[in-house]
């Protein structure tokens, strides 16, 4: 597939090491820079969302959504992102996604006015609002910094029937910027129960990269004694 991220917001916050081993699947490792763990929020825009050589819809390829994640890497070392919720308000993407890449999608009401990208999931479990502006001036993340670290991501874990799987994407380097930020209220969202408190330890923006997605595999590994346990 591919698409557009537009008009992003990574909020991160750090957290213990321990907490996030304990909510991942076996055969995945919770990934540290300099010894630090870190969750984060990310609300964006999601455009012309379409299946390779065939054009957007209107009414299906344009749509909202905000993950909340973490970094991880497998048993190869491979480092990708752990998704513990990515909110949508397209019904249709929702439902694909759950069935095809194993990803635990969301139904939301969401908008964006006046600056505010507002997120309410349809359960009424969660909600958030981020009143931000992504400013004009960017630059590429230097690698094996900490904004490299949170930034640059290019594989996808998920469990699909009890099992691990993977995914690819490409896209150019996040062109980041410092973003204005008035608002981050992050209520409802505590990932397994990891309480997201105070505001963001590290936050950035990026007016957005063209992407292309690819299919998932199988993960295959033989299971260790030694795993921390799995409470998802």
């Amino acid at each position: 597939m591919t698409q557009r991220w537009d008009d992003l917001l990574f909020a991160h916050w750090e957290t213990s090491t321990e907490a996030i081993q304990r909510t991942l699947p076996e055969g995945l490792t919770v990934d540290t820079w300099e010894g630090r763990a870190f969750i984060g929020v990310v609300p964006f825009f999601m455009n012309r969302v379409r299946p390779a050589f065939l054009p957007a819809l209107p009414w299906l390829s344009y749509f909202m959504e905000l993950n909340v994640r973490t970094y991880v890497h497998d048993r190869d070392g491979n480092p990708g992102v752990w998704f513990y919720s990515l909110d949508c308000n397209q019904p249709i993407a929702v439902r694909v996604a759950r069935r095809f890449f194993g990803l635990p999608y969301k139904d939301a009401a969401m908008s964006m006015k006046d600056g505010t990208y507002d997120c309410r999931r349809s359960d009424g479990k969660a909600a958030a609002s981020f009143a931000y502006k992504i400013e004009a001036d960017t630059h590429d993340a230097t690698p094996e910094t900490l904004e490299w670290f949170l930034t640059e991501r290019y594989l996808l874990f998920s469990m699909k029937s009890g099992r691990l799987y993977r995914g690819q994407v490409h896209h150019r380097p996040y062109p980041l910027s410092t973003p204005s930020v008035r608002e981050c209220d992050i209520r409802g969202l505590a990932p397994c129960g990891i309480a997201l408190e105070g505001p963001p330890t590290h936050i950035v923006g990026s007016p957005g990269v063209s992407v292309e997605i690819f299919g998932v595999e199988r993960v295959s590994f033989s299971p260790t004694r030694n795993s921390l346990p799995n409470t998802t």
